[in-house]
């Protein structure tokens, strides 16, 4: 072997199907009314979202509902700026992990309400332990992007 590499190129789509439960489709229609909700484990007591039919940590069943706050603390957060298959919105954007106030975990979700021209700019609005709230989308179908993203507070 001369210990020379090779590339192989393709492409690779993998459409699916999830089922998603009574959790989940509840959690999903909630955001239709603008309400981020929760389960509350009776257990540990964490509040996790998006809600779930049972604790991680403890795998106890959860039936307790809690509304957690549109506000949050900006966890962390990065730049994207490049294209791939399947993205909900054209780059450049910002995505962060939440910690809403009231919940025990961190969402996954969009920062935006901020010019990404000057990244220098944008970098002092969005930061590290920066605060945040949910702008809606005026249209819902009980998705996650019915938040449109979470929006510095000044």
């Amino acid at each position: 072997m001369s210990g020379e590499s090779r590339i192989l190129e393709g492409y690779v789509s993998l459409p699916y199907k999830w089922a998603m439960g009574a959790a989940t489709t509840r959690f999903f229609e909630e955001l239709k009314n603008k309400k981020i909700m929760g389960t509350k484990c009776p257990k540990c007591n964490r509040v996790l979202i998006p809600a779930r039919s049972f604790c991680s940590h403890c795998f106890e069943k959860i039936d307790e509902w809690k509304e957690v706050s549109q506000e949050g603390t900006l966890r962390t957060w990065c730049t994207v700026n490049f294209s791939y298959e399947g993205q909900p919105k054209e780059p450049p954007y910002i995505l962060g992990i939440i910690d809403l106030d009231g919940a025990d975990v961190g969402l996954p979700h969009f920062v935006g309400g901020v010019d990404l021209d000057d990244f220098e700019e944008a970098a002092k609005k969005v930061h590290i332990g920066g605060r945040v709230r949910a702008v809606w989308k005026e249209n819902r179908t009980g998705n996650i992007l019915d938040i449109d993203y979470f929006q510095p507070v000044e």
